[in-house]
């Protein structure tokens, strides 16, 4: 499941610590429903608006503490968010159910990305605010889907999740993983074999196709900070989808916005080409998911699909 950071930080939200848990509590409330249904659950999650936010509180506080790089702050909100999912998921299915880890992804020094960036972070300013702030700061501020001007920053491929070995024993012990949050920290490796940060942010739907790829998961779903989708798997043609899911993330077309860095993977390319997903493993595996912990109801906004 790739979960939006903007589903954590909703767009007419400044982006509390409280605004923060309270959305997290939403999201794990659909993932409850995932594991009642019997589903083993791989959680992604964004960082856009948050690490957007930890990049200005770095840059207004020069004077006292010297700023961290991009890919620090990276680090920062996977701990950050996951911590806030992991507790939200354990409220409901009991401590030690979910477990967050901290992931680093691959990616390519060389990648056309760090030419053009276009991953949106932080939150929204005027125009006349945006100039301002490319001004002061040499950032590359553009219009994102005619809601005002972000800031962008290059945006990778993920090639590989160096943690990857850890996630397939986890949910083999019954936990549902959090993992490449914020797309993970993304890092490449030198000519001596060593990983270094770089500064970039990976779009958490190229990061959570290429999990899904990896892992042979059976099915991956978005969840955005919309109410709205556009699906063109629908019988007649394309056609909204009220549903903040969408089981298909290839049959899933941008219609708000076409732009690279919008809705759908930042990388330009469908998820499916990492990888096609395979059917379910040939013997089931108990889950923590399966516990007899209270329900909670999902949102109606939200629709699970039951595992068959």
């Amino acid at each position: 499941m790739a979960v939006g950071g903007n589903a954590l930080t909703r767009a007419d939200q400044p982006g509390t610590a409280e605004q923060i848990e309270s959305n997290a509590a939403q999201m794990a409330s659909g993932i409850s429903n995932l594991c009642e249904a019997g589903w083993s659950v791989v959680v992604v999650h964004g960082n856009g608006p948050q690490v957007g936010h930890l990049a200005i509180q770095q840059e207004g506080s020069v004077d006292l503490v010297p700023p961290q790089p991009l890919y620090s702050l990276n680090a920062m909100s996977q701990g950050q968010l996951g911590s806030v999912l992991v507790r939200a998921i354990d409220t409901i299915r009991g401590p030690g159910t979910a477990v967050g880890l901290i992931s680093h992804m691959v990616v390519d020094p060389h990648d056309p990305a760090f030419r053009t960036p276009t991953k949106p972070i932080g939150p929204f300013f005027t125009e006349t605010e945006a100039a301002a702030m490319a001004e002061r700061r040499g950032w590359e501020m553009r219009q994102d889907a005619g809601r005002g001007f972000r800031r962008m920053v290059p945006s990778p491929h993920p090639t590989e999740m160096l943690e990857l070995s850890a996630v397939t024993p986890l949910l083999a012990a019954g936990k549902v993983v959090l993992a490449a949050g914020g797309g993970g920290v993304a890092v490449a490796r030198d000519d001596q074999g060593r990983y270094h940060g770089v500064d970039a942010v990976i779009d958490k739907d190229s990061a959570a196709a290429r999990l899904a790829g990896s892992l042979k998961a059976t099915m991956m779903i978005l969840v955005t900070g919309s109410t709205r989708s556009w699906s063109t798997t629908a019988p007649r043609g394309p056609a909204p989808s009220t549903s903040c899911l969408s089981r298909r993330p290839s049959g899933i077309s941008p219609r708000a916005s076409s732009r690279p860095g919008a809705w759908g993977p930042r990388s330009g390319r469908p998820p499916t080409s990492y990888g096609r997903a395979a059917g379910p493993p040939s013997s089931p595996r108990r889950s923590a998911c399966s516990k007899p912990w209270t329900r909670r109801t999902v949102s109606a906004r939200t629709s699970f699909p039951s595992k068959q």
